[in-house]
């Protein structure tokens, strides 16, 4: 089951699962009665629909595909709950073709997830959440691009036995990647070659500070200030500050001399 049809299910899971585990004991009589279900009822409906019960005689009754949903669904729920426990969800907004859009995001599935929590001297933000919002979107251009180096064996053909067609390299890759891959160079050129380094290595290959400080030879906590460096110089690349318009200049003759007030 794919994950957009278990979020469908979770909308009526409890009326479908209950309806379900009812039909696992026996076949439900057709009614309004206390122990019938009503010939409308959308739970049954949607089994019906699905080919997971059948209406025979009067009843409604379970078929093994049935038996073998409901199997699934409550491995899937189960585990589910135990992922739920490892979850650190977060309420936002994202901009999508000009309009806002309410989403729910695991800061655990995040490198930048338990950065975004640490807390200044003030008790305030150590990282900002435009700058949070900017190493995520570095990351996510970081990924569309296919810029994440192959680690497992290739069983691809080699270069020599590729047809022109098949060339490999920047020629394979979609006009949405193509583009990524350019968003992510600029970004990379904006923050310069001071700073990219550790906001790649953190937002895109998921290191954490202290392998960066191992990895650079860097003094303790001094890759945190440096990758909040990196992604407020980010985030404005992101969302450039408005230019402020120059005074208005006026022009005066050779021996033109401005008045004291």
């Amino acid at each position: 089951m794919s994950k957009r049809s278990v979020v469908k299910t979770h909308s009526a899971k409890g009326g479908t699962v209950k309806l379900l585990r009812r039909l696992v004991r026996g076949p439900i009589p057709l009614g309004e009665g206390r122990d019938g279900i009503a010939a409308d009822a959308p739970e049954m409906r949607a089994l019906l629909s699905q080919g997971l019960a059948e209406a025979e005689g009067g009843s409604l009754r379970l078929r093994p595909e049935g038996k073998a949903y409901l199997r699934r669904l409550l491995s899937q729920m189960q585990e589910e709950a135990f992922q739920d426990q490892h979850r650190v969800i977060e309420k936002a907004e994202i901009l999508l073709d000009g309009a806002r859009h309410a989403v729910r995001r695991n800061l655990a599935e995040s490198p930048l997830g338990p950065l975004s929590r640490l807390k200044d001297r003030g008790g305030q933000p150590y990282f900002l959440a435009e700058t949070v919002e900017a190493g995520e979107r570095l990351a996510a251009d970081f990924e569309r691009g296919q810029l994440q180096p192959r680690v497992t064996a290739s069983w691809e053909p080699r270069l020599g036995e590729r047809t022109k067609r098949q060339a490999g390299g920047i020629a394979d890759l979609t006009d949405a990647a193509a583009a990524a891959r350019l968003r992510f160079n600029r970004a990379v050129e904006a923050m310069g070659p001071e700073l990219s380094g550790v906001a790649v290595d953190v937002c895109c290959f998921g290191k954490g500070l202290e392998l960066v400080e191992r990895e650079r030879d860097w003094p303790a906590r001094s890759a945190k200030l440096m990758l909040r460096a990196a992604l407020l110089s980010l985030a404005r690349h992101y969302a450039p500050p408005p230019v402020r318009p120059r005074s208005s200049h006026h022009w005066g003759a050779e021996d033109y001399r401005p008045r004291m007030e």
